[in-house]
């Protein structure tokens, strides 16, 4: 199974599915030296594992993050880095009956197309809990860009049709702290209450609803990205594209989507001595970082697990109808956001170490 790494210089690569023994990732590349300890990894899992918030399975994981091997007395040793994260709370047999269903929404048909055999326990390699493994290794790709002064800092900018108050966010002091200390990771205090109630409708509806990440990239040093088909923007896009969830990706701080209908007098950054007079480029010129903040944004589908009827085809061929059962989130937010800053923070890993060797 090809494209499980992701990286040139800091390399990626995870393993393991949904209702396996474990699942885990390999770090390749990261330089010797850095201080980092289990618990800068366990804190990053934390903030994803499931049973925390209205919008969560019930699903018990614990995470617990092992490291095999690449770091010593709390550096690393510039050998690869193993991580490893045991399931301990899989219960396969709630998908007996769909063993041989195809769930809508899912990768079970396209699965098996592919491979001619596909893992039904819970959606095996294309489940969502193979983003533990990602999230791991972006810690230490975190801790790794921190020392370029670079910090990624994602929250849930809108779940259904609420949307937080983007006027807001220019105000919050101590942005970071103010998004991370709140259950669904949503500076706006209002808007989280509102989606709280929102989520627990929906979950006792038997439906589920998408939404959008917002990602801010701060003091990321200009430079960063190559000029074809490595651009900065290209990469970050893939990177976010990649999680399972994730339908589409907005570069930029002002225009966004609306940018094809606007002028090139409405969308330019003015530049003077003093700088750039506005961010409408999200902070990437050309493909490569001009030293503004990075700002990203990720649309995510509904949870493809309901319960309500639909239908369907099993592997012969045959219609019938389907209700999903077992433990599923309502929304991808908020355990998506932590996802999303490991894959942006092991993109910009990964390109700060190609632009140290890019330049005497």
């Amino acid at each position: 199974m090809a494209g499980n790494t992701i990286g040139s210089l800091f390399r990626v690569t995870t393993w393991g599915e949904s209702h396996g023994a474990a699942l885990g990732a390999v770090v390749d590349g990261c330089p010797a030296g850095l201080k980092i300890e289990k618990k800068d990894i366990q804190q990053a899992l934390d903030r994803r594992k499931p049973g925390k918030n209205v919008a969560s399975t019930t699903r018990g994981e614990g995470d617990k993050v092992e490291i095999l091997s690449g770091i010593l007395e709390g550096k690393t040793t510039g050998t690869p880095i193993s991580l490893l994260i045991r399931n301990a709370d899989a219960k396969s047999s709630a998908y007996d009956e769909l063993k041989d269903v195809f769930r809508p929404g899912h990768g079970d048909f396209t699965y098996l197309q592919k491979y001619g055999i596909r893992d039904w326990r819970g959606g095996g390699r294309a489940s969502g809990r193979e983003t533990a493994a990602r999230v791991a290794a972006g810690a230490i790709a975190g801790k790794l860009i921190a020392q370029a002064g670079m910090e990624v800092i994602a929250y849930t900018q809108a779940i259904g049709n609420i949307v937080i108050d983007q006027a807001k966010l220019a105000k919050i002091k101590d942005f970071s702290r103010k998004v991370r200390d709140n259950i669904l990771f949503c500076p706006d205090a209002k808007a989280a209450i509102a989606m709280e109630k929102k989520l627990a409708a929906v979950r006792h509806e038997g439906d589920t609803l998408g939404g959008v990440v917002g990602i801010i990239v701060r003091g990321c040093p200009a430079g960063l990205g190559e000029p074809v088909f490595d651009k900065m923007d290209a990469d970050l896009a893939k990177a976010l594209m990649s999680i399972g969830s994730v339908k589409a990706v907005e570069v930029g701080a002002g225009a966004g989507v609306n940018i094809a209908s606007l002028r090139g007098s409405q969308v330019n950054d003015q530049m003077s001595k003093n700088g750039f007079s506005s961010n409408n480029a999200g902070g990437i010129l050309a493909g490569i970082t001009n030293g503004e903040d990075i700002v990203l944004r990720a649309y995510c589908k509904p949870v493809p697990s309901i319960g309500k009827e639909q239908w369907t085809i099993n592997i012969q061929g045959k219609e019938q109808k389907i209700k999903i059962q077992g433990r599923h989130d309502v929304c991808v937010l908020p355990r998506i956001v932590p996802v999303c800053e490991a894959m942006v923070a092991i993109v910009l890993a990964d390109h700060w170490l190609r632009q140290r060797a890019a330049k005497i």
